[in-house]
């Protein structure tokens, strides 16, 4: 393919709209529509995941709540000036969406492969219950010059793989996109809860590994 980050970054979520479309942005004459999708976990919990569509690509679609729809797309990253501090915002930016009816169930709603390289060291700890877990910071090449940087969380054996990756490793993930909310300490008095978006590591691979064995 002539844009090599369609292979290196691409997810399929399929849910249902749980916000209207509003206009967020446009760029070179072209509007930008964003919308919140709940995708359903096996476990039953729903992951709220921000969605990011060309008006050209729904123009003929009524896109309302409760729609339910299957969205092709890339995980996208930029930073949001809010109060004098960056934030990291993170979004599934469409190239394709699609309606569907619920006759059948839908095997695999939320998966994501990424490929791209480790930009910061990977932390690795225990949760209270001594579960290993490790956060990964993956920077994903894009057309122009620009790269995603992408959280990424690995469990058990893949957090202990991930623990021993440099900045600069070049790896693949598959996984799926996860929203999380946690509480933030604002001051003594007063805590925030706020929501994370992250990849949730499934399987991972070093593409070092497999350059060095294609070399022998």
């Amino acid at each position: 393919m002539g844009d090599n980050n369609l292979t290196t970054n691409t997810s399929i979520i399929t849910g249902e709209i749980c916000s209207e479309p509003v206009i967020s942005h446009k760029s070179y004459g072209e509007g930008f529509y964003t919308f919140q999708l709940k995708v359903k976990r096996l476990s039953g919990y729903c992951d709220i995941i921000p969605v990011t569509v060309s008006e050209r690509l729904i123009i003929d679609m009524d896109l309302k709540e409760k729609t339910y729809v299957q969205i092709n797309g890339q995980l996208r990253t930029y930073n949001k000036i809010e109060e004098e501090k960056n934030r990291l915002v993170i979004t599934v930016f469409a190239r394709e969406i699609n309606s569907i009816s619920l006759d059948e169930p839908i095997k695999n709603p939320n998966k994501i492969f990424l490929e791209g390289y480790v930009c910061k060291k990977p932390i690795y700890r225990l949760t209270p219950l001594g579960r290993e877990i490790c956060d990964v910071m993956l920077a994903v090449n894009r057309a122009y010059n620009k790269s995603d940087y992408i959280p990424c969380i690995a469990w058990g054996r893949n957090a202990k793989f991930s623990q021993a990756l440099d900045v600069g490793s070049h790896i693949k993930v598959w996984g799926r996109i996860q929203s999380r909310t946690y509480k933030k300490k604002i001051d003594e008095d007063s805590v925030e809860t706020k929501v994370a978006f992250e990849v949730s590591v499934l399987k991972m691979e070093n593409c070092e590994e497999e350059e060095d064995e294609d070399n022998r």
